[in-house]
């Protein structure tokens, strides 16, 4: 009778543990083992810039909609990429329910998104591409179509005759290198435009930007029409350049098309300084993003790529409503006043 006892509280003792980790088993991978709450995180390149703050407050509106839980973390500098190595094996280790990754390099990032994927948890890439690696999906803008609008512009101002430079990013960031791609390759569909320089690099930050801009103006002889038309990838090359050519006097002298909003360069582009800026919509990328991975995690279809698109403004459009909502989002909904 014991006997039969023992047997068969071991079996229920038994039903109960198997019964137990077939629930944990079913439990999505990163969520809260009693509300099944999405643990999702989001690593931008840097997190000064106010591109990156809006992705934040995009991705932050989309995790209200879906009732999730993000995580936004990455490096303060974008030239920091031991730090976002590190924070994506992080996330790894967490176990989070997927991690969206904008990559400082398109080469270095491709092994820890690798990892994350043979741990089972999803990796979307938005902003910037990578060469290879294991991931569900792209969203981001097609950057080689908005450094064409850059080009055409800068061939339309220049009435197709001129002396250009394009300074770019940083080598390894494959968002900023399509971006001079595609302006170099709209330029050059003009023969009377010369590329005077396209093998400088303006750094991560503004600092390096301005210093980088300052030689090359000098070595150029743009104070003697070496140089008269200018293009920049991001918004630190950009901001940059501008207070070179505020410096040397030049601005507002130099057709200079940039990439990427804030607050002095839209006040740039009214002052005429700047002759246009290409703007994405950093806004609806982190929203999309977000969305793109939530809906994988719970089993839902997604596009392998995603155009969040690109504009190009100047001081024709930038009154417009529509123009005025990619320069000067109101934020403090989505990340408070700070």
């Amino acid at each position: 009778m014991r006997r039969r006892f023992l047997e068969a509280g071991l079996g229920l003792l038994g039903g109960w543990f198997f019964g137990a980790c077939a629930k944990k088993k079913d439990e999505p991978i990163g969520a809260d083992a009693g509300t099944h709450r999405l643990r999702i995180a989001m690593i931008p390149k840097g997190t000064t810039h106010e591109f990156w703050k809006s992705v934040h407050a995009g991705g932050v509106k989309a995790a209200r909609e879906l009732d999730i839980d993000l995580v936004w973390k990455g490096p303060l500098k974008e030239d920091d990429l031991k730090s976002q190595v590190d924070l994506v094996d992080s996330f790894v280790a967490q176990r989070v329910a997927g991690i969206l990754l904008a990559p400082l390099n398109d080469k270095a990032l491709v092994a820890p998104v690798n990892r994350a994927t043979a741990a089972k948890i999803p990796v979307v890439i938005f902003d910037s591409g990578l060469s290879a690696g294991n991931f569900v999906s792209f969203v981001a803008t097609d950057n080689r179509a908005a450094g064409s609008l850059a080009g055409q512009h800068l061939a339309k101002v220049l009435g197709g005759k001129g002396k250009a430079v394009v300074l770019r990013y940083q080598e390894g960031s494959a968002s900023t290198n399509e971006r001079e791609e595609g302006c170099l390759e709209a330029l050059r569909e003009n023969s009377g435009i010369e590329i005077v320089s396209d093998n400088q690099y303006a750094g991560a930050t503004t600092e390096s930007a301005f210093s980088a801009s300052e030689s090359l103006l000098i070595a150029k002889k743009a104070e003697q029409g070496g140089v008269t038309a200018i293009f920049t990838p991001n918004e630190s090359a950009t901001f940059g350049m501008l207070l070179a050519l505020e410096k040397a006097k030049l601005a507002g002298k130099v057709h200079f098309v940039g990439f990427d909003a804030s607050e002095k360069l839209v006040q740039a582009v009214r002052a005429g300084s700047i002759t246009g800026l290409v703007l994405q919509d950093p806004f609806r990328m982190g929203y999309l993003a977000v969305r793109t991975v939530v809906d994988h995690v719970r089993g839902t279809a997604v596009a392998t790529r995603t155009d969040t698109g690109a504009k190009l403004v100047d001081r024709d459009n930038l009154d417009r409503p529509e123009i005025q909502e990619l320069v000067k989002p109101d934020l403090t909904k989505w990340l408070g006043s700070n």
